[in-house]
């Protein structure tokens, strides 16, 4: 029976391939993962899957066989010397995220994510909030008020760009809060949300273990707008219109529905209920960490959360080997603080601009633009065709 799987280690040694590759295999089905039985928290892969792919590999594959592989959780296609994942930790410039949450801002965050350069924090005077009627409205808003005026970063000097990365960043805060304010951004959005000293706190280690995290898909798309030379307001725009998408920033409203299930039926019935569907549990398990997501964790251990998310957790892990995600995490300190509804997606996209401000600068600084080639299955081509 233990000659028929193989643990992380193992697999990635066999296929040369790095654990984000072996989770978008598993994701797709190729091979096969179960929970190992000492552990619950690790993963298992079946071994004939494992050598059904080396076999693959040794035969070789066709470039457009790898690129296609490579946009949904495969190798790398960009260089970067902002973040990465490795050993189950996230990583920011050499340092590990979830230390750094310990007793850093998300200002200083930003600032080591755009390579030490740019101040830390802007005064707030000066600024003026936009109008809309919610905290996502307003983001949104501000953002593109300020990509329709500001001038393209191709050319600028990266201090000048880092500079501009920090105001910006303020401006962001600015709106979520929905109000101009001194201080850090945890400080400013606790106030904005009645939240007590304690709670700043954790609202600070969230925004930090939310910086950044590779090439998400809304860092790809502030990398690609980034890549034509367009403002950095513009890039972070394009990063924002990403992660507002349901399988992106909107998994937090996916995380609620979920937690309603189990507040109306118990959590037992209604991770049953999920999975006798077919469905997913949403807010747990990452394809990038199928031992745990380590910002959940971090997360996790700074506060209590409520009884009925704990039940809910103990059941989804016993049922599934799933470990909770930081969607989970988030929902759990939305629940524990009694934020607003939108608050976990505000969190996310206020600290993400620090993450795509960095990748813009850092995009800008190749001088190449992102442009991938599209393999054709439409209609065959007929030549003189009117």
């Amino acid at each position: 029976m233990a000659s028929d799987w193989l643990d992380a280690e193992q697999v990635l040694e066999r296929l040369g391939i790095r654990p984000q590759t072996l989770y978008a295999y598993v994701s797709r089905g190729r091979i096969e993962a179960a929970a190992h039985p000492d552990d619950p928290r690790r993963s298992l892969y079946r071994a004939s899957d494992v050598a059904a792919l080396h076999a693959r590999k040794a035969r070789g594959r066709r470039a457009a066989d790898v690129a296609a592989e490579a946009i949904a959780w495969g190798e790398p296609v960009l260089a970067s010397a902002i973040t990465t994942v490795a050993g189950g930790r996230l990583w920011y410039r050499g340092r590990d995220a979830a230390v750094l949450a310990v007793d850093h801002t998300l200002e200083q965050t930003a600032r080591l994510l755009r390579g030490g350069h740019g101040a830390a924090l802007k005064a707030a005077r000066g600024r003026d909030v936009v109008a809309g009627e919610t905290a996502r409205a307003r983001l949104f808003n501000a953002l593109a008020l300020r990509a329709g005026a500001e001038a393209p970063a191709r050319g600028r000097a990266p201090l000048a760009l880092a500079m501009e990365a920090a105001s910006l960043l303020d401006a962001v805060v600015d709106a979520a809060a929905g109000e101009v304010t001194e201080g850090p951004a945890h400080q400013r959005l606790a106030r904005a949300w009645g939240v007590d000293a304690a709670g700043a706190d954790l609202l600070r280690r969230a925004l930090v273990l939310l910086a950044d995290h590779e090439l998400n898909a809304s860092t790809f798309a502030a990398r690609v707008a980034a890549s034509t030379g367009a403002s950095l307001s513009a890039a972070a725009l394009a990063g924002l219109c990403a992660l507002s998408g349901p399988l992106h920033g909107g998994m937090a409203a996916r995380v609620e529905a979920f937690v309603a299930e189990a507040d109306r039926t118990g959590p037992a019935r209604a991770v049953s209920a999920r999975l006798a569907q077919g469905s997913s549990t949403p807010g747990f398990g990452h394809p990038l960490y199928p031992d745990g997501d380590p910002r959940a964790r971090a997360l996790l251990a700074a506060f209590e959360p409520p009884a009925l998310l704990a039940d809910l957790r103990r059941e989804t892990e016993a049922a599934t080997g799933q470990p909770p995600n930081i969607d989970f995490a988030l929902a759990g300190l939305a629940r524990a603080l009694a934020l607003p509804a939108d608050a976990p997606f505000i969190l996310f996209a206020v600290a993400r601009t620090a993450g795509w401000l960095a990748h813009a600068i850092e995009q800008g600084q190749t001088g190449r633009l992102i442009r991938p080639r599209a393999r054709y299955v439409g209609e065959a081509l007929v030549a003189g065709a009117g």
